[in-house]
């Protein structure tokens, strides 16, 4: 990933945070007819290893675990908010128009050996922790135990286990770092006045950056 140390984001805390918050990852691996991806909701567990790990599990007829190259990292990318950004909202424009269109965003990439786990039992507490995590903001929670136990066994059943023992974290906020301050602000605004979930989103991450 191209990274300029103007959008370099390299706080832990920040990156968890973004993951939990946008727990959909594009898994990259290889395998041994070259690049596969998969988009899979993964749980971070922060305090395992230096960068932490990362837990997520597949179906049993996805060949990302049979045919896996080992030896080699593997890549999980979370995208965070983003955000199409105007020139018409730059004050600059009125000075001397030189303004182009660009494009905000954020995102995590975690790199890290990918292991297996073959396991009904570490499958169920995976599963079991994932929904609890996004079943958490419901007035009334689902839980795996409100299904039935014979239904829910053999879908685990259907589901192999994997963890990313994190060996390198990297985070790139492109929030107009790059801007005059005026420049931002207009940014913010005009992102607040669109109104939708992810200019909200990235008018605070910009916001953030400001203060």
């Amino acid at each position: 990933m191209y990274l300029p140390s103007h959008f370099e984001e390299s706080r832990s805390d920040v990156l968890h945070g973004l993951i939990r918050s946008h727990p959909l990852a594009t898994v990259v691996t290889l395998s041994k007819d070259g690049i596969n991806a998969n988009h899979i909701p993964l749980l971070i567990s922060p305090e395992s290893g230096q960068f932490g790990v990362l837990r997520g599990h597949i179906a049993r007829s996805n060949s990302m675990w049979s045919d896996l190259v080992q030896d080699v990292d593997a890549l999980a990318i979370f995208q965070g908010p983003d955000s199409y950004i105007s020139p018409s909202w730059y004050p600059t424009k009125q000075e001397h128009g030189k303004v182009v269109p660009t494009w905000n965003y954020a995102v995590v990439h975690a790199y890290g050996s990918l292991r297996i786990i073959d396991n009904v039992e570490w499958v169920r507490n995976l599963v079991e922790s994932l929904t609890n995590q996004q079943e958490a903001g419901f007035s009334k929670p689902w839980a795996v135990s409100d299904a039935p136990s014979d239904y829910t066994d053999r879908l685990i059943e259907s589901i192999v286990g994997f963890e990313i023992v994190i060996s390198k974290l990297t985070g790139k906020w492109k929030v107009s770092q790059n801007q005059p301050a005026q420049n931002q602000e207009g940014v913010v605004k005009g992102l607040k006045d669109r109104g939708n979930n992810s200019s909200l989103e990235m008018a605070t991450l910009i916001e953030e950056k400001l203060t």
